[in-house]
């Protein structure tokens, strides 16, 4: 993992995600997850890309199951956006740089 994509656990959400005042992407993922081992490189470029106007974060599902919970996450790779601490976009499964640029860059 990069220095521009943070790694983050349930007892950091709230200060990392909810109380962020730049939009945060979050993905969840896991280790043995394909899908997000092919999502990991995208996210990786955009927040060197993209580091200044959104936030990028990654939540391990398996160790940090309250989040996970908490969001529903009943698939991996979820990426959700949060702005103002409040979930405004979410896509579950693999997409490309161009798509997930796209996603951030309407919300922004």
């Amino acid at each position: 993992m990069s220095e521009n994509v943070k790694e983050i656990t349930d007892q950091s959400f709230k200060a990392e995600v909810l109380d962020a005042t730049t939009p945060v992407l979050v993905d969840f993922w896991a280790p043995w997850c394909g899908p997000c081992r092919m999502v990991a490189p995208v996210v990786e470029e955009l927040a060197g890309e993209m580091g200044g106007k959104v936030k990028f974060t990654k939540v391990n599902v398996d160790d940090n199951q309250g989040v996970a919970a908490q969001y529903g996450i009943m698939s991996i790779p979820a990426l959700l956006l949060f702005k103002g601490g409040q979930v405004v976009r979410q896509h579950v499964g693999a997409l490309p740089k161009a798509a997930l640029k796209t996603i951030l860059d309407s919300s922004l």
